[in-house]
């Protein structure tokens, strides 16, 4: 059975850094996409940023050049750095990862439990 485990997350001042790092483990074959979520209180999930296995990156507009996503597709792992935090990036963070294969076995989305991060003013 395939898990998502995230690490990392807290809390930071405004301007501060923080690094989310999530592992797939399992039997995994291949994963077609890996990214993150977030959930800020009372609003939406939204993409945060995500990074297929064709080499793109997609990021929402409101983290383009502070947060940065990283794949290790050989350790199935995704990594979110994010600098220059707001208070507005307050939310809880979610590890994602679409078409993952295993042995006899597709998954179509796999979550994380979530991880808090808290971007004080």
């Amino acid at each position: 059975q395939v898990k998502l485990e995230e690490s990392g997350g807290g809390t930071a001042q405004t301007g501060g850094s923080l690094r989310l790092s999530c592992i797939a483990s399992g039997r995994i074959l291949s994963i077609t996409d890996m990214g993150w979520y977030r959930q800020a209180p009372g609003k939406e999930l939204e993409l945060v940023a995500s990074t297929p296995n064709s080499g793109e990156v997609n990021y929402a507009e409101s983290v383009k050049g502070r947060f940065t996503i990283s794949r290790d597709t050989a350790r199935n792992t995704v990594d979110l750095q994010m600098n220059g935090l707001k208070p507005e990036d307050t939310a809880v963070y979610y590890c994602r990862a679409h078409g993952v294969r295993t042995l006899g076995q597709w998954q179509n989305v796999l979550w994380g439990q979530g991880t808090q991060v808290f971007v004080s003013s």
